[in-house]
């Protein structure tokens, strides 16, 4: 469909405002691509637990498609109302609503590409963007603001957007337009730490003791521990972690257990998960500013320590590892998995029963 014939389909006329609405052609835009709808924040959907914000980010990086295979003058011309002075509409004024496009939530995805950069044009765009939005029956507003465009929170702020996160280059704003309690999905409530347990054929456990931690932990000589990186698979941050703090080189067997605890680092909860590795190397490097010592520990050695046995957790843990050592448990391994519902690869954990299928992919 040609530009004009898109413009003339979508004018009304609603108090002397004549709109050239972007949105219907938007809809249709974007109708090629498939999307799921999520109910308010988690979405049991074939088993499998999807958030929100990442159909957001989709429908985000299909916007980008649709923006460079139109053209962003085109989809400017759609993004405008005028003003008619006076009953004969004699002398039109532009007052662009801020470039935008819709998520799949009858919301509205501003882009933050196309912002303006005086901070006065801004605010005053802002209100009336939202304003036109309500009268759209629109619900949330997601504003993306890079570290550059910083001046532009507290104007944001002021007429009504809240904080959901920050990165280290940009901070996300929402406006909730209906009445009622906000449905915008949460921010990320989990960070994800690792444990890797390491023992060699000589019965030696290899443990670290940490320079900066609690004064009643002084002295105590642990697993080496950490938190996996973005995108970063849980095996991969167990070996990585151990190379870091000590050196060793490993391979990951499986996960054998998992804390779940709350209220952690910034009041977040803190899934923690052990893992089982097999030792590559035995030299031991220290090389982290984090860490004060190294060393392989003779496993009875390691258990009988007073703030091992003192604490049902730390003793379970242990108890369970040596038990895996033992053969007397078996844990989760990670299989490759690519799932239709989503069209991603994803590591699935489970219990091998059937030895034929005890491939993993960790190793």
């Amino acid at each position: 469909m040609e530009l004009n014939s898109i413009l003339s389909s979508n004018f009304v006329f609603p108090s002397q405002i004549v709109h050239a609405g972007r949105t219907g052609t938007y809809s249709s835009l974007l109708s090629n691509f498939n999307s799921v709808r999520f109910s308010r924040q988690l979405n049991c959907f074939g088993g499998l637990f999807l958030r929100n914000y990442e159909a957001l980010n989709s429908i985000y990086m299909a916007h980008k498609t649709v923006m460079s295979s139109v053209g962003r003058d085109n989809l400017a011309a759609e993004t405008s109302f005028h003003h008619m002075n006076g009953i004969n509409g004699s002398g039109y004024r532009n007052v662009r609503v801020l470039d935008a496009f819709d998520d799949v939530y009858e919301g509205i995805v501003i882009d933050s590409d196309r912002l303006p950069d005086d901070p006065t044009n801004f605010a005053a765009i802002l209100r009336f963007s939202l304003s036109h939005w309500k009268r759209m029956g629109k619900k949330g507003i997601w504003l993306r603001l890079a570290l550059e465009q910083s001046d532009l929170v507290p104007i944001a702020i002021k007429e009504g957007f809240g904080y959901h996160h920050a990165e280290p280059g940009y901070v996300m704003l929402t406006y909730w337009i209906p009445e009622g309690p906000c449905m915008l999905p949460v921010n990320a409530s989990h960070h994800v730490g690792v444990g890797g347990f390491v023992i060699n054929y000589s019965n030696e456990v290899l443990v670290v003791q940490e320079k900066y931690c609690a004064p009643a932990n002084r002295g105590l000589w642990k697993i080496p521990t950490g938190f996996i990186l973005q995108s970063e698979e849980i095996y991969a941050g167990a070996v990585r972690e151990v190379k870091e703090e000590t050196g060793i080189c490993t391979e990951f067997i499986e996960v054998i257990a998992f804390r779940h605890a709350h209220k952690v680092a910034f009041e977040k909860s803190d899934l923690f998960f052990i893992c089982m590795l097999r030792p590559l190397s035995a030299d031991i490097i220290v090389d982290d500013p984090e860490i004060e010592a190294a060393k392989w520990m003779p496993l009875v050695e390691f258990v009988e320590q007073p703030l091992i046995q003192e604490d049902s957790m730390f003793k379970k843990i242990i108890d369970i590892c040596i038990a895996c050592v033992e053969k007397r448990y078996s844990g989760q391994s990670a299989h490759h998995m690519l799932s239709k519902f989503d069209g991603k690869s994803s590591s699935l954990y489970y219990n091998v029963i059937n030895m034929e299928d005890s491939h993993c992919i960790g190793n």
